[in-house]
């Protein structure tokens, strides 16, 4: 069977508050919540047919994708155009680079300008835009082009909670 012609476009999950961060930015972990929220992230992709981890070097972004590398025995690769404050433009490269199934964890100046772009490229948008951290872009592709994209928005924690 082959594979589904699709990208999954995360945005890191919550990390320490960077006001109060002493060290750099780029070295930023994931709060208690973020790692729920990775892990849940990991719990929804690991059923999906996914062929590659792409990263921010930022250590959310790494950390928001570790638990679904450990799912899946993938490594995290860390891809510069994946950057925050950088040009959303060599994103729209990557997405025609990587492999069906790729999931990239980016930023949330990045997520919003790619998919704006997108738009802009003839990219039906299925769902209402949601940018909050853990939310995952789901990008159908046909060929070298984004023909949709849909948002799943982040987990709901409480419930999971509630649950246990």
């Amino acid at each position: 069977m082959s594979r589904s012609a699709v990208i999954y476009l995360v945005r890191h999950a919550k990390a320490g508050e960077r006001r109060i961060w002493n060290g750099e930015d780029i070295d930023r972990p994931l709060s208690k919540t973020g790692w729920k929220q990775a892990n849940a992230v990991a719990r929804r992709l690991g059923r999906k047919q996914v062929t590659s981890l792409h990263s921010s070097a930022y250590v959310r972004c790494r950390q928001t994708l570790e638990p679904l590398g450990a799912m899946l025995g993938l490594k995290v690769e860390e891809e510069k155009r994946l950057l925050e404050d950088e040009p959303f433009e060599p994103v729209l490269e990557l997405l025609s680079e990587v492999p069906d199934g790729a999931v990239l964890c980016s930023h949330g100046d990045i997520i919003p300008a790619v998919i704006q772009a997108l738009v802009r490229r003839g990219m039906e948008v299925e769902t209402q835009p949601d940018w909050r951290k853990a939310s995952v872009w789901v990008l159908r592709r046909k060929g070298d082009r984004i023909t949709k994209g849909k948002v799943w928005p982040p987990p709901t924690l409480a419930a999971k909670s509630a649950k246990k």
